[in-house]
């Protein structure tokens, strides 16, 4: 089944990968951006890779986020409270929103492999108080390499999967299957986002230890 998924900060490497691995599967993309035509033109490198067939289209976020079943968050955390305070009224109720922001240090001008607290606990529970009470929340997608994502590989990583409505998870899981070398974990409620998104700050210390792009992380000892 195909779905309607924005993709907010979708011009940037986390939101053109995902973009590129879904219009590939089937999905209809809106790729989502505070400019519409930086979109436009990101919508139209996207299609043009993931080939004829490809449902791809950019425009402003709000537009986006309103035309969307699922919504997926890809900003840096410095712009996510910002983001979603501008877009809470274009999400159309049972809207599915998805976000991949870890806290970085960054934010604040220090390193990436450091991360800085969160008032609410995690990131994806600030966003939950920042939409619509018929919006659910599901954290999804921190340690997947963009660098993979815009390759022709598989991408070799898991996606632990937080929140509290299981029609949301059952969504995810269903989107991270069709990428291939993605397999969805249930990681238990949205609480436990904060967990998750410490472990992004950690695979970056690996990648720049080791001089590479595409470490990820892998669950084992699971019945799937």
């Amino acid at each position: 089944m195909s779905r309607t998924i924005a993709i907010v900060g979708g011009t940037g490497p986390e939101g053109m990968g995902l973009a590129l691995r879904w219009a590939r599967a089937g999905e209809v993309i809106r790729i989502g951006s505070r400019d519409a035509q930086r979109a436009a033109e990101a919508a139209s490198h996207i299609a043009e890779r993931a080939g004829a067939s490809a449902q791809v289209t950019g425009m402003e976020n709000a537009a986006a986020v309103s035309s969307a079943d699922v919504v997926v968050l890809t900003v840096p955390f410095s712009a996510h409270a910002a983001t979603l305070k501008g877009l809470k009224t274009a999400f159309r109720p049972g809207t599915i929103l998805v976000d991949t922001t870890v806290p970085l240090a960054t934010a604040v001008g220090g390193p990436p492999t450091k991360t800085l607290g969160v008032w609410q606990g995690s990131v994806a529970q600030q966003a939950a108080e920042l939409v619509p009470k018929e919006v659910t929340v599901a954290a999804a997608f921190h340690q997947v390499s963009a660098v993979l994502l815009d390759s022709d590989k598989d991408v070799d990583c898991d996606s632990i999967i937080c929140t509290d409505d299981e029609r949301a998870r059952q969504v995810v899981s269903e989107l991270a299957a069709k990428i291939p070398g993605v397999r969805a974990i249930n990681g238990g409620k949205l609480e436990n986002a904060r967990i998750v998104e410490q472990i992004t700050a950690v695979l970056i210390a690996i990648n720049i230890k080791y001089k590479v792009y595409s470490a990820g992380m892998r669950i084992t000892g699971l019945p799937i």
